[in-house]
């Protein structure tokens, strides 16, 4: 019967973790389908080009939750800590490549903090931190999502001795940079565009 609930716990996750919010918002907020729009990435940052702080504002914070919640309903049943590692994964696999829209996701950042918060706060504020410290001294989002994410594998590695944490933070940030590969590539030509003042 654990092996059926495990089951159920992996594929329900990846079936959270597919709901696109970004795609919901622009849809709710007439502001068409991020992945036609801007940089093509159905994220909060193209939201908030396409539509404005309150489409953003929405848009992280569900891809935040959608994070959170799988991992503190497996947690709460009591499973063994690959399990939720593995429940974490698919939630992330799931904002990637959503079953609902066609397997065209999003690159994984606020679900990623909403996981890291989710198993370990402070591990996660600390990955935030990193964030907004990069974005208010260089303006630039992905080079600030790229920073705080590679922060996440020495943060884990210190807080934490479980090797199942680990070896999620590792993968999860592993697939945040392959996700990220165009944004580096700006980067390092030097055309990626930093957000303007107000």
């Amino acid at each position: 019967m654990s092996v059926i609930l495990d089951i159920i716990c992996i594929l329900g996750a990846y079936l959270i973790g597919s709901i696109a919010t970004a795609i919901l918002v622009g849809r709710a907020m007439g502001l068409g389908d991020p992945r036609q729009s801007g940089s093509g990435n159905p994220g909060a940052t193209n939201i908030l080009r396409m539509g404005g702080k309150k489409a953003a504002a929405l848009t992280l914070f569900g891809d935040l939750i959608k994070g959170v919640i799988p991992i503190v309903i497996t947690r709460s049943l009591g499973v063994d800590d690959w399990i939720l590692a593995a429940v974490a994964l698919a939630t992330f696999l799931g904002h990637l490549y959503p079953v609902y829209f066609g397997f065209r996701g999003g690159k994984g950042v606020a679900t990623a903090l909403g996981i890291l918060l989710a198993l370990l706060p402070f591990m996660g504020l600390a990955v935030l931190g990193v964030w907004i410290l990069i974005f208010a001294i260089t303006r630039v989002s992905s080079l600030a999502a790229l920073l705080a994410a590679s922060s996440a594998v020495p943060i884990a590695f210190a807080l934490s001795d479980q090797s199942s944490l680990r070896a999620l933070v590792v993968l999860l940030v592993l697939l945040i940079l392959w996700r990220h590969r165009s944004n580096i590539q700006r980067l390092l030509d030097g055309r990626e565009t930093p957000f303007k003042k107000n």
